[in-house]
């Protein structure tokens, strides 16, 4: 991404740190993704960066080098420097992990100013690194676009906070609201854009996860084609660990790992069966009043396994059950302009529902994007109502 010569305000400047970063989405999970760009007094350019990769340099240290290379005279970068500013979306870092405390790259730099977006709330910083740079005598501002910083890492943000991964829930419907037809027929209701884009969904993510039926009626590979930055885990949620050995999934372990998640009343030699196939079988209590495995339970497991973001595929029961216990943090769905029809024909969320139409939107920020006739609808999902 090419930065202007000059940015209009301190704002402008921040955006494209925001924007940088973004370009990292999938590649450097569990870590934030995180962008800086350095400026001076004038807010013209001088460099910027971003954290590429997950255990490679982070966002400051690349700003930092491409300072370097663009100005490779030691004296006239000490100069530059004594006006110039760093803009980061996240506070450095302070601590020795994969890689040095980003906190003492900018001071040794020269730095003399910092402009942070947001304050990392991770036990190892948590405010550590705007300290370790005050004491030395950098100017620190924190809070520039905060909320769009925040929203950017939202899924960062969740599993340090609360321990459990960001949960996508994504579908493709007719415009009058169908996953499928009266007789279970559903490919293909969106188009190739459409589909393009859920790949690129599943690129990213740590895990996708369908229900039995999903699995057994639509027999789905769940990889990414092309192959993303990331191979997520499959996961089925089987209670009797019903799926079938020659299923795709179970086929193509070899390609993307598979984890079967069934009840305590599982048949023990089917479980069995699924282990000497490949698959991690992961046994979990049932919800109250259901035979389906807790899924909050399995947030839990999937959280202590640090992962940052999961995607729900479907089917209607699984997504319903997500929906009622509020467990989706996110919704992608697209919307082809096609017809079903029938009462039969199946919609996309299932479980209990509403009982009123809420008052307020539940998608929010709302981003909707035309994809050669589909309509691509998008946006962190709120189910809790001001």
């Amino acid at each position: 991404m090419k930065p202007p010569v000059q940015f209009e305000s301190p704002e402008a400047v921040m955006r494209f740190a925001i924007a940088l970063a973004r370009g990292s989405a999938g590649s450097v999970e569990p870590n934030p993704m995180v962008g800086a760009v350095l400026v001076d007094r004038t807010l013209h350019h001088l460099a910027s960066g971003f954290h590429e990769r997950f255990g490679g340099p982070h966002a400051e240290v690349n700003a930092l080098r491409n300072f370097e290379s663009r100005y490779p005279d030691a004296v006239g970068r000490a100069a530059l420097l004594e006006a110039a500013t760093l803009y980061v979306t996240l506070e450095p870092c302070c601590h020795y992990g994969k890689t040095p405390p980003c906190s003492l790259a900018v001071i040794n730099a020269g730095v003399k100013r910092v402009v942070v977006g947001l304050r990392d709330p991770s036990p190892h910083c948590d405010g550590g690194g705007l300290r370790q740079l005050q004491e030395a005598g950098v100017e620190v501002i924190s809070g520039m676009l905060e909320a769009e910083v925040r929203l950017m890492n939202a899924p960062f943000l969740k599993r340090v906070q609360h321990r459990k991964p960001w949960v996508h829930a994504k579908w493709a419907m007719t415009l009058d609201g169908r996953i499928a037809t009266r007789t279970g027929q559903s490919q293909w209701i969106s188009n190739e854009s459409s589909r393009a884009i859920v790949h690129q969904l599943r690129g990213r993510m740590d895990a996708i996860v369908v229900g039995a039926g999903t699995a057994r009626i639509d027999d789905p590979l769940l990889t990414a084609r092309p192959p993303g930055p990331r191979t997520a885990l499959r996961i089925v949620i089987d209670s009797t660990a019903s799926l079938s050995l020659n299923s795709q999934l179970v086929r193509t372990i070899g390609i993307a790992p598979l984890m079967v998640v069934c009840s305590e009343k599982a048949n023990a030699a089917q479980c069995e069966q699924h282990r000497q196939a490949g698959a991690e079988v992961l046994v979990l209590p049932g919800e109250t009043g259901s035979q389906r495995p807790d899924l909050r339970a399995l947030l839990d497991e999937l959280g202590r396994r640090s992962f940052t973001n999961i995607l729900i595929e479907g089917g209607a029961g699984l997504l319903g059950s997500c929906f009622d216990q509020n467990l989706v943090d996110e919704v992608h769905v697209f919307v082809a302009p096609k017809l079903c029809g029938g009462a039969a024909a199946l919609s996309p969320v299932g479980g209990l529902g509403q009982d009123f139409i809420p008052r307020f939107a539940q998608v929010d920020p709302l981003h909707i994007d035309p994809l050669d006739g589909d309509v691509y609808i998008h946006g962190p999902f709120r189910s809790d109502q001001p």
